[in-house]
């Protein structure tokens, strides 16, 4: 699939999406960035360790978080996006649920939109994105962690915002899913959907993993925000084992390695059948 002025090979490779929060509140890096030129050293740091997309986020959407008015979500990303499209040739995801957010950061020239109610949160998303024609990264997420067969239900959420961007005519080829780790569901179910992931391939998108430093690895190893990075590391082996196009992840460098060694095993594996 393209995106931005990019070609990307979801069937034989997992690429890196680095994570960038302009915001105050974020769980694991709120206020680190919330500077111009903090956030553009950080985008430079990250792509000379091999990010292969820069996600950018004006709201933190950690358990808890203060929802803020789209202008001040669009005041915090825009100045951003705009810089980065000035001096970096890298594809720029905007992470919002927010379509006044969308148009403009589309507009201040972002190439995807990473929305974390797969479109259920704004009615008018869908046709912007497709208005637009940028990609987009459309996520599970429910308000209750309630399901009566967790993976099937996942599968059938995702199928909903998939006719929901098909009914904004969004091209089928523009179209990425996320399993939404970490989102309406409880520790055991993100290891359930952790342990499921190839299950989303069976819709015929590509599919994003974003459980860098999440609660689920804080809580299966007792570990502060700031020590989860082995655990994060076994969930991109895990996104590439079953077939993941893109990981969302803090932690560029290490995570670029995970991905190659685990791809040179499986390219071995290929090699000797």
């Amino acid at each position: 699939m393209k995106i931005g002025r990019r070609e990307f090979d979801t069937e034989h490779h997992t690429y890196i999406m680095g994570i960038l929060n302009i915001t105050p509140d974020s769980f694991s890096d709120g206020g680190k960035y919330t500077g111009l030129d903090a956030a553009l050293f950080r985008t430079k740091e990250m792509l000379e360790q091999g990010m292969d997309i820069l996600d950018i986020g004006g709201e933190s959407t950690r358990p808890g978080y203060q929802q803020v008015s789209w202008e001040e979500e669009a005041e915090r990303v825009l100045p951003v996006i705009e810089a980065v499209r000035e001096r970096f040739d890298v594809p720029i995801s905007l992470d919002t649920c927010k379509s006044q957010v969308a148009r403009e950061g589309i507009r201040a020239g972002a190439d995807l939109i990473n929305d974390i109610w797969g479109l259920k949160g704004d009615p008018q998303m869908g046709p912007a994105i497709a208005k637009a024609g940028v990609s987009c990264v459309l996520m599970h997420n429910r308000r209750e962690a309630v399901y009566e067969d967790l993976v099937k239900n996942v599968a059938e959420d995702l199928k909903e915002t998939v006719a929901l961007a098909r009914e904004a005519n969004i091209h089928k080829e523009k179209i990425i899913l996320d399993p939404g780790i970490g989102f309406g569901k409880t520790r055991e179910q993100n290891l359930q959907m952790l342990c499921a992931l190839e299950s989303l391939k069976e819709l015929g998108f590509p599919v994003l993993l974003g459980a860098s430093r999440k609660s689920v690895i804080g809580l299966t190893l007792d570990l502060p925000v700031g020590e989860r990075l082995e655990g994060t590391l076994v969930t991109t082996v895990f996104a590439v084992l079953k077939g993941c196009a893109f990981v969302r992840v803090h932690d560029i460098r290490e995570n670029v390695r995970a991905v190659k060694m685990a791809e040179a095993i499986l390219e071995a594996g290929n090699v000797s059948e």
